[in-house]
């Protein structure tokens, strides 16, 4: 088999069928898109730059000493979704542990709904890829019944070939696009999740750090 027909359709004389092309060149960009948004997707929710390692123990040591001042402008300059959640979680120290854990629960939510806002791209990408192959079956298939209508049901299999062909490439674009589209979207909208929880978990720990000297005595370390 000619490796070409996968890049674009044609008719029973061998002339090119442009709407079946369109769609099939369609699918093509579409899954050139698809590449570009899965590889975004992996390198902008990689676990280092969400709960980078080093970064939480020297927060955590800085709680654990007292100087929350210092811990306050460590997290201030950080990038990652940990500093961002301990900063708004110190922003609320005086009023209370109680206050700085309502406080990080509420920015890891808008963190996390964030991230997976940005992910939903892949969602629709891997919903609508398998539509838009269906649609070509369907148009394929009117092509080669229009061709068995027009013969009196004598058509020639070359005729067939080229709306069936059309069928079957839009078909398989489609999910070519929709497979790693949905799967990638899958794999990294539950670590964002896994690390998401796990960073809120590690904050609380770092809450619990202030939590014995009171509302009181952390005001004074101000």
């Amino acid at each position: 088999m000619n490796g070409r027909i996968f890049f674009y359709a044609a008719n029973g004389d061998g002339s090119i069928e442009w709407i079946g092309s369109a769609m099939i060149w369609g699918l093509i960009a579409l899954s050139v898109v698809n590449i570009v948004l899965i590889a975004a997707a992996a390198i902008s929710n990689r676990r280092r730059d969400m709960l980078p390692p080093s970064e939480a123990q020297e927060l955590r040591a800085l709680l654990a000493s007292g100087r929350r001042r210092d811990a306050a402008e460590l997290a201030g300059r950080g990038r990652s979704d940990l500093a961002r959640i301990v900063s708004r979680t110190l922003d609320h120290a005086d009023s209370g542990a109680e206050a700085m854990l309502r406080a990080s629960e509420q920015a890891a939510d808008e963190i996390l709904s964030h991230r997976l806002r940005a992910l939903e791209k892949l969602n629709v990408i891997g919903q609508v890829a398998p539509m838009i192959g269906l649609f070509g079956t369907i148009y394929g298939m009117i092509v080669s019944f229009q061709g068995v209508a027009a013969t009196g049901g004598a058509a020639d299999p070359g005729i067939l070939a080229g709306g069936i062909g059309t069928a079957l490439i839009t078909t398989f674009w489609g999910l070519l696009i929709a497979i790693p589209a949905l799967s990638a979207y899958a794999l990294v909208r539950n670590g964002a999740i896994a690390v998401s929880d796990e960073t809120l978990a590690a904050v609380d720990e770092m809450v619990s750090l202030l939590r014995p000297r009171g509302a009181a005595d952390a005001a004074q370390e101000v």
